[in-house]
C-alpha cells in the first residue's frame, strides 16, 4: 500500500482542490489553536503538552477515520498516506524555479523561490537562487519524503500522519526567538529524535543513488561523513552534504533572513560552479533516492514478517 501511495503522490501529488482538507493544512490549524489555549508564558512544560495533544489527536483520529471507512479504508488510507508525502510538490516547486531561470525571468525565480523558503530572495541573483532551490530540495528529502515512507512502513497512515503532526510543530513552533525559543523546545527536539534514523538511511539511499545515476557515489559518502556534521541541524546536514558530494559542489554560504545575515555551515568542495541544471539533477537524486529507500524498507518489512512474524 505504501508503494501505491508513494506512487499516486508522484502522479498527482496535492490537488489544489483538496488543499482545505489536507492533514497537514488541519494539524496546522490544530496547533494555532492549542498554542493560544496553553501559550502563557514561555514555558517548556506547555509546549510539551502541546506536542503531546497534538501526537496524541493526529494518530488517533487518523486511525478512528480508518476504522469508520469500513470497506473503503483502503481508499482513504491511499490518499493519506500520499498527502504525507512530498516527492511531487518538491519537484514541481523547483521546476518552476528552473524553467524561469532558463528563460532568463529573474524575478519571477524569485517568486517561486520565495515560496519554498524562508530567506530573503529579492536580490539574489542565478547562482544563488540555485543553491537555494538545490538545498531546499536536499533538506527535504527527509522531511517530505524519506521519513513520511519510514514511519508509513512502520505503522500505517496513523503512524506517517503523527510524523507529519511532529514536522509541523517544528516548523511552527522550533524557532529560536524569544517567543518560541522555551515554548518550542519540545517541538524541535522531538523533530529531531523522529528525523534521525531516517536522515541516516536517507544518506546510505543517496549513495546508492548517486551510483545509479552514474554520479560520484564515493564523494557523496565521503562529503557525508565529513561534512554533515557541521550543518545546525543533527539531520538536514545529511541529504545537503550527500547531493552536493554527489553533483561536486559547495552548498552553504550566507543567507539573509528579515535583512540579517546568517553563515550556513559550507558543504561539498567547489569543484565546479552550480548550474541551472543542477535543480534537475537534485530532483532525479531524490526520486531515485526515495526509491531505494521505499524498496529496502519494504524488503526489511518482508523479512521480519516472514522470520519473525511481525
Amino acid at each position: 500500500m505504501v508503494a501505491v501511495a508513494f506512487l499516486l503522490d508522484l502522479l498527482v501529488g496535492d490537488p489544489a482542490p483538496l488543499v482545505f482538507m489536507h492533514p497537514v493544512v488541519l494539524i496546522g490549524k490544530l496547533v494555532k489553536l492549542m498554542e493560544r489555549v496553553l501559550y502563557r508564558q514561555a514555558s517548556r512544560l506547555r509546549g510539551a503538552v502541546l506536542v503531546i495533544a497534538v501526537c496524541a489527536v493526529a494518530y488517533a483520529s487518523t486511525h478512528y477515520l480508518i476504522v469508520l471507512f469500513g470497506q473503503y479504508r483502503i481508499l482513504l488510507e491511499l490518499w493519506l498516506l500520499s498527502t504525507a508525502l512530498a516527492a511531487r510538490g518538491l519537484y514541481d516547486s523547483g521546476m518552476k524555479v528552473q524553467v524561469a531561470l532558463q528563460g532568463k525571468n529573474l524575478e519571477t525565480a524569485r517568486q517561486h523561490l520565495a515560496e519554498i523558503v524562508g530567506r530573503d530572495t529579492a536580490a539574489l541573483d542565478e547562482r544563488e537562487i540555485v543553491r537555494a532551490t538545490v538545498e531546499t530540495v536536499a533538506e527535504n528529502l527527509v522531511d517530505g519524503v524519506t521519513a513520511p515512507l519510514f514511519y508509513a512502513l512502520l505503522g500505517g497512515a496513523p503512524l506517517a500522519i503523527m510524523y507529519k503532526a511532529i514536522n509541523t510543530m517544528d516548523s511552527m513552533l522550533g524557532h529560536k526567538d524569544d517567543r518560541y525559543f522555551s515554548f518550542g523546545w519540545a517541538a524541535a527536539r522531538l523533530d529531531d529524535v523522529a528525523n534521525y534514523l531516517p536522515a541516516r538511511l536517507t544518506g546510505m539511499a543517496l549513495v546508492a543513488a548517486s551510483r545509479a545515476l552514474s554520479l560520484n557515489y564515493r564523494r557523496c559518502r565521503q562529503t557525508i561523513l565529513r561534512d554533515a556534521g557541521k550543518h545546525s541541524s543533527p539531520n538536514a546536514g545529511i541529504p545537503e552534504a550527500g547531493v552536493a558530494g554527489a553533483l561536486g559542489v559547495s552548498l552553504g554560504g550566507i543567507n539573509y533572513y528579515d535583512g540579517e545575515p546568517h553563515c550556513a555551515a559550507l558543504l561539498g568542495d567547489p569543484r565546479r560552479e552550480l548550474e541551472v541544471t543542477d535543480i534537475l539533477l537534485t530532483t532525479r537524486l531524490m526520486f531515485t533516492a526515495s526509491a531505494i529507500f521505499l524498496i529496502g524498507g519494504m524488503l526489511l518489512q518482508f523479512a521480519f514478517r516472514r522470520y519473525f512474524g511481525v
